[in-house]
């Protein structure tokens, strides 16, 4: 899966929890989702210059175009995670441990795993390229 195809694929699936996601897709959506963030914040930076909409020390946070952006990005981002669990045979519902500190490199590792090969429960191997 290349980049182009991985980000029209979260995003054509905007809100679907079904099905299964390769580690191609899941991780060109990080990278791509990184990007964005950049070049939001550099645009609020150029828009707005020093007004934010929270101060914690020296940080800005809560920058209006990349908050909003953020907001844009979490349902598409919780859904190719839900996915990706599925490639892996695991309920989605396993993103909470996220939640936890340590959940959070537990998952990061668990997503490095290639995904179940053939179909399981949550549908057909999505590398499966075979004609049906």
């Amino acid at each position: 899966m290349t980049f182009s195809s991985a980000v029209s694929s979260v995003l054509g699936k905007y809100a679907t929890f079904s099905g299964r996601a390769p580690r191609s897709e899941y991780w060109w959506w990080v990278l791509f989702t990184i990007l964005v963030n950049w070049v939001a914040t550099f645009v609020d930076t150029l828009l707005f210059g020093e007004f934010y909409l929270m101060h914690y020390e020296e940080i800005q946070v809560f920058t209006p175009i990349t908050t909003l952006i953020g907001l844009a990005l979490t349902l598409p981002s919780i859904a190719v995670g839900a996915r990706r669990f599925h490639d892996l045979r695991h309920s989605g519902w396993w993103l909470l441990i996220g939640l936890t500190g340590i959940g959070a490199l537990v998952i990061f590792f668990w997503f490095m795993r290639r995904g179940t090969e053939g179909p399981n429960r949550y549908g057909p191997d999505p590398l499966d390229h075979r004609p049906i």
